[in-house]
């Protein structure tokens, strides 16, 4: 079998000339820095085209298909973005209806504003413990589809960005039930299907399209993604158009080529590597089971919509300690050196995988011991905490009246608001915690008090937010207002 990682290491040793594209020419004088140059080429003769595959590329999706148990597979190096719009796209004709978890990432959301897409939502529960989101009930999902019949597909997150897994099998056979496809954005979760030790992936649960992240969890470059086609019930032809509308016409070989060798490192040695990844971790995940302020996150399975959970997400909580996630994320950055993946208001979020060294596992478990103890010294000799505005779980998951489509709020004239002054506007833009990108509001839903209460909070708590034009988080745009004609404003004096 040829392999396109192999081919193209030998491609980058032979003397062929380059009177091709791309400009650099595999000429390392011709640019500062180091950059694999020798192996990044276009789709030149006998490497195949990702948007015509015939050979090659077409083997390469077909061994990751194989080795994942799914019908077919297509190579993404748009992430797993652009393999969630093709996956909208193709299951919801354009002006359709469709049913998303609202802690779904960005990308659905421009996928509804793209087809025009009319949604409906379903909120995870909260977990008030450990504030973070829960899982999706299916008897909510079940409900919403008895009481809106136009839906066309359902889509949920699954296992989220603080690793809760959702029961996918039972939702999938409540949405087959009324004849619609699941989609499942299991972005942080293409480890699944490699070790009994995580949960079992949507992939072999029924769901009928999924979208993996091979970059998040498994050894393989940043941008790297897959979309599983696992049944019939959306047409293939139409993954391929989206699949050839959403990613660029010219994918990166390099990228292309870390997808192939992540899955031959797969087959040839992954059962040995993830054995050793999960003693490491399991033993990591006890030892740091037993500090008290610092607190591993571990949620209770059956409650909160918490069907399984993915041990290899290390989330601390700081909730009974006196820092604040932002205060943890920054002491791990700067004394310790360690680099998390996300803060929050009461946690942060460390991502392990099958690359991760006993080294970088010992240097996390050294410092939230030592960080556990300052804090139990501190709490010990009386110091207080500090005063702190704290978001009430109620509100985590506040739904927003929508007045308009997303596409018309996006598209109409708009005005900057002083935040503090858009009680009642239109919002025109989204608003994100990023990581992980999932909206707070979006473009055509109502502003209220409490949605500005929590990017306050969130504000203070010195979050990430984006979305905002205006990247101060002072202003939000909104639907210009119309001037009401005068005989509108003569019907409501006069009634």
């Amino acid at each position: 079998m040829e392999r396109l990682y192999r081919k193209l290491e030998e491609y980058s040793r032979a003397d062929y000339y380059p009177f091709h594209m791309p400009g650099h020419k595999r000429n390392s004088a011709s640019v500062r820095g180091e950059f694999p140059l020798e192996r990044d080429i276009t789709e030149i003769e006998g490497f195949d085209n990702l948007h015509h595959p015939e050979d090659l590329l077409l083997e390469a999706q077909q061994n990751v298909a194989k080795l994942y148990g799914t019908r077919e597979s297509f190579y993404s190096v748009n992430g797993s973005t652009a393999a969630l719009l093709a996956a909208i796209s193709a299951a919801v004709p354009r002006n359709g209806q469709i049913l998303v978890a609202r802690n779904c990432h960005k990308a659905v959301y421009h996928a509804i504003y793209l087809r025009n897409l009319k949604p409906a939502y379903i909120y995870p529960q909260m977990d008030s413990e450990w504030w973070i989101n829960g899982g999706i009930f299916p008897d909510k999902v079940e409900r919403c589809l008895a009481e809106n019949p136009e839906i066309q597909a359902v889509l949920i997150t699954s296992p989220t960005y603080d690793g809760v897994v959702s029961d996918v099998k039972e939702i999938a056979e409540i949405a087959h039930k009324y004849g619609v496809p699941l989609i499942v954005d299991e972005a942080h979760g293409a480890h699944f299907h490699f070790s009994n030790y995580f949960p079992a992936s949507a992939a072999e649960l029924g769901a009928d399209l999924v979208i993996q992240s091979f970059h998040k969890t498994l050894p393989a470059m940043t941008q790297t993604a897959v979309l599983h086609n696992c049944s019939n019930r959306v047409d293939s032809r139409l993954i391929r158009r989206f699949m050839g509308i959403y990613q660029t016409s010219s994918p990166s070989y390099i990228l292309m080529a870390s997808i192939d060798a992540c899955m031959d490192t797969m087959v040839a040695e992954g059962k040995q590597m993830f054995r050793d990844f999960t003693r490491i971790l399991e033993q990591t995940r006890k030892r740091l089971s037993v500090c008290k302020y610092i607190r591993l996150v571990d949620p209770v399975k059956g409650k909160n919509g918490v069907f399984d959970y993915d041990r290899s997400k290390l989330v601390f909580s700081t909730r009974a300690s006196l820092l604040s996630g932002s205060d943890l994320y920054h002491i791990l950055l700067d004394r310790y050196h360690i680099q998390m993946e996300m803060e929050s208001e009461n946690y942060v979020l460390a991502i392990a995988s099958v690359g991760d060294r006993e080294e970088g596992f010992e240097r996390l478990c050294q410092a939230i011991e030592e960080l556990d103890q300052e804090q139990a010294d501190l709490i010990k000799a009386g110091i207080p905490a500090e005063e702190n505005k704290k978001l009430d779980t109620r509100s985590m998951h506040f739904v927003l009246t929508q007045m308009m489509s997303m596409a018309d709020a996006m598209e109409a004239p708009t005005e900057k608001c002083p935040l503090e002054e858009s009680i009642g506007r239109i919002s025109a833009e989204f608003a994100y915690l990023y990581p992980p990108g999932i909206p707070l509001i979006t473009p055509g839903e109502q502003i209220t008090g409490q949605f500005i209460r929590n990017m306050r909070i969130y504000m203070d708590k010195g979050l990430y937010l984006q979305g905002l034009e205006d990247y101060t988080n002072k202003t939000i745009l909104v639907v210009e207002q119309q001037p009401q004609s005068t005989k509108e404003q003569d019907e409501e004096i006069h009634g």
